[in-house]
């Protein structure tokens, strides 16, 4: 299947932006920005870069949602190539996304208990089986954020691995507006629900729940399937600067959307739609230039990786470095960024490899 090259940008550009922003939070927790300074206008400019930087920094986040999307994208598209070229096996399918996700899974597990420099910030003991085998929504209090609290997208995830049969069928017959329009009335009303109507600890509408996130990953599917049929029209807009001024534009109204309880069902929807908005427009443009492209190309194809191991690094050298200048911070930021990138890249390569190794081992040979 041939790889969108833009689409592996805005991975990487999306799990930098989180791995950043963990870094950036851990970083700045107890910290204030200094006074402003409207003396002068050296000054005037620092104040608004700092202003700028700290909203800015404090999105990153939103960067969730990005990749809740693309995964519905990345997801649809490759599944219907494949039935294109015939019925396809539901069966194979369930062990290849397996083989995908859950080795890498547990080699972060492995990661975690035996590096040096990272945040240990709960004992190991029994939980470790649920996180394990990935249902850190049982005892959702409990569980959910345990050890790597990044891991919960796992949880997330699975549950959507698990029912994309259905939405896959359901995308097909109905066609990408009508999809979203009943993918997305589905997850609101779930969200509804869990904050008003019988309201739930806040964990199952991060993504406890997945109908909770559906809308995203639903805008992701029928994305996928608008791509299909005019893949042009598509890139046009998301690439070329159309949408990023439109998400720049919407981007102030769905941060409202944080300030009622009510306003709150539609929030992830909205901020994580006008952060790919932003995110898919800057990857166009890193696109056009080959080896800026090729470098975030690599990250993005990584991306499950870095997104696994990352946050108890930035956590433990972001408690290390509170006491530093924001621009000593941002000095540190990238090479550390880039590190476990480079970490990341080589634990997913490594544990793919082995996996097809021995996959490949235990095939039966045909006869001659």
């Amino acid at each position: 299947m041939k790889r969108l090259l833009w689409i592996d940008i805005s991975k990487g550009l999306a799990i930098l932006f989180v791995a950043y922003f963990h870094f950036c939070s851990t970083y700045f927790q107890h910290g204030v920005l200094p006074p402003a300074d409207w003396s002068n206008l050296a000054a005037s400019v620092l104040t608004i870069l700092r202003l700028v930087w700290s909203k800015v920094s404090g999105l990153g986040f939103h960067a969730v949602g990005v990749f809740i999307i693309l995964s519905g994208w990345t997801l649809m598209q490759s599944t219907m190539r494949r039935a294109e070229s015939g019925p396809l096996a539901w069966g194979r399918w369930y062990r290849a996304r397996f083989l995908r996700l859950y080795p890498m899974y547990w080699v972060a597990h492995l990661v975690y208990l035996v590096s040096p420099f990272v945040a240990r910030l709960e004992p190991v003991d029994s939980r470790i089986i649920l996180s394990l085998l990935g249902l850190r929504f049982i005892d959702i209090q409990m569980n959910f954020m345990y050890l790597n609290a990044a891991w919960w997208y796992f949880s997330m995830l699975i549950q959507f691995y698990l029912i994309f049969p259905l939405l896959f069928w359901a995308a097909r017959q109905l066609g990408p507006w009508w999809f979203l329009i009943i993918a997305c009335a589905a997850g609101f009303f779930a969200r509804y629900i869990l904050l008003v109507a019988w309201p739930q600890n806040g964990l199952w509408v991060l993504g406890g729940f997945a109908i909770c996130r559906l809308p995203e990953f639903a805008l992701g599917i029928s994305l996928a399937m608008l791509h299909r049929r005019s893949d042009a029209r598509v890139e046009w807009f998301l690439l070329r600067g159309a949408g990023f001024v439109l998400g720049l534009i919407l981007y102030p109204a769905a941060l409202q959307l944080y300030h009622g309880l009510y306003e709150y069902i539609f929030v992830d929807f909205a901020t994580g739609a006008c952060c790919m908005l932003e995110i898919v427009g800057i990857a166009g443009l890193i696109s056009l230039l080959h080896s800026p492209a090729k470098l975030f190309g690599v990250v993005g194809v990584y991306s499950y990786g870095l997104y696994l191991i990352h946050q108890p690094y930035v956590i433990w050298l972001g408690l290390r470095i509170r006491e530093v200048p924001i621009w000593m911070f941002l000095l540190i930021c990238i090479p550390t960024l880039a590190v476990l990138s480079a970490w990341g890249m080589l634990l997913e390569k490594a544990t793919n490899t082995l996996v097809n190794k021995l996959v490949s081992q235990r095939k039966p040979a045909r006869a001659a």
